[in-house]
């Protein structure tokens, strides 16, 4: 139990977890759990022991589970109950145990580290295996397939400008792991790559598609409102010199000659949060480019579009009791309080969960690609 209406749930095993002994939840000093746009999920667990404390046994067991070269890494879910309702906070594997011997009387640390299941896409190099006729949607499909036993739903946006080969004249092979190959071809398409827990405890979405910045907001986070505020501190930073026009070179088939194209930031999934856009402060030369057909070489301008053009961020923390929800990272949520210059919509980059006996607190960054709002007012 952390506090009133909130209780966390550890679940660790092969495949299929169940519930950790009691012995693992009185050991519980804090859990931390990491969720960022454009990397991995992770989480640090941290028990206190002693040299006579059963957890040795415990670990001991894991182990021996763990340590077959067939066997793969013990899975760890980590799931909140906020007001009688299940969230699954961290679904991944076991990848670290860090023991601290206790000094003094004082007790020792466990310290076990894990990451979310892209780590099991990631052990295996799978390079050379032909993909005949296949489009990028369908390659991604069968790769998820491996992993269904994790409860994996591939969550896959088709390509507005897809790209087959002919069979007669290239077949297209696997590249590494399955995690390089899906980065890979996220990248061919200016799309993400990454696993999330949910909707439910157990499974897990495998999206991949392009970063959407639209959608119906969370909560507000209220800043110096009174009874209203809901955040413990939150700090903006603006900074101008980000915004770059990416510039793609397209080769002319009959002179050879490259054809420099400007790409604007027109993403329609990823329209402007702010009035007052990011200004364009310099050009940046895609230079590879030139050996991309077409829709490769403007997918490839788009992707790094968006990559430039948040030139406002925030970070703040909050206690989860008083905001009512766990906020989410890849999500929109609305600002008040802050003024005329910085409320308004953001994106929520990351999000670090810690739970402690009696608190849930989070540490976010929000960014977005202008100055004030362009919504009269912020959802509640």
């Amino acid at each position: 139990m952390l506090a009133k209406g909130i209780q966390l749930t550890i679940l660790i095993g092969p495949i299929v977890p169940i519930p950790v002994p009691q012995m693992v939840i009185d050991a519980l000093d804090h859990v931390e759990i990491t969720t960022a746009a454009g990397s991995r999920s992770g989480f640090q667990m941290s028990l206190q022991f002693s040299s006579k404390s059963q957890l040795n046994t415990f670990f001991i067991i894991a182990g021996a589970m763990n340590s077959g070269p067939s066997t793969p890494p013990l899975r760890v879910m980590l799931i909140v109950t906020l007001n009688g309702t299940p969230q699954p906070l961290f679904d991944g594997v076991m990848t670290n145990v860090e023991v601290h011997a206790g000094s003094g009387g004082a007790p020792g640390l466990v310290t076990v580290t894990g990451e979310d299941l892209t780590k099991m896409m990631d052990m295996i190099d799978f390079s050379g295996l032909p993909y005949p006729a296949m489009p990028i949607e369908a390659r991604v499909a069968l790769i998820c397939a491996k992993y269904a036993l994790f409860g994996l739903i591939p969550l896959i946006i088709p390509i507005l400008f897809p790209d087959v080969p002919i069979p007669v004249d290239k077949i297209p092979a696997h590249k590494g792991t399955d995690l390089h190959y899906l980065q890979h071809l996220a990248h061919q398409a200016g799309y993400l790559f990454y696993i999330e827990p949910g909707p439910v405890p157990g499974t897990n979405i495998a999206y991949f598609g392009p970063e959407i910045k639209v959608g119906v907001p969370q909560p507000a986070l209220n800043v110096d409102m009174d009874a209203l505020t809901n955040v413990e501190n939150l700090s903006f930073t603006f900074d101008p010199t980000v915004g770059k026009l990416p510039v793609v070179y397209i080769q002319n088939q009959l002179t050879r000659l490259p054809i420099p194209i400007p790409i604007p930031n027109i993403n329609p999934l990823q329209p402007p949060l702010g009035l007052l856009p990011t200004p364009i402060s310099n050009l940046e030369v895609l230079k590879d480019t030139a050996k991309m057909n077409p829709m490769q070489a403007i997918l490839a301008g788009l992707n790094k579009a968006k990559e430039s053009q948040d030139s406002v961020s925030a970070n703040g923390n909050l206690n989860v009791l008083h905001y009512g929800r766990p906020l989410k990272a890849r999500q929109l949520v609305g600002v008040r309080g802050a003024g005329i210059a910085y409320d308004g919509l953001y994106f929520v980059k990351s999000v670090t969960s810690t739970l402690k006996r009696g608190e849930f607190k989070q540490s976010f960054k929000l960014t977005r690609n202008g100055l004030v709002s362009i919504t009269p007012r912020v959802p509640v």
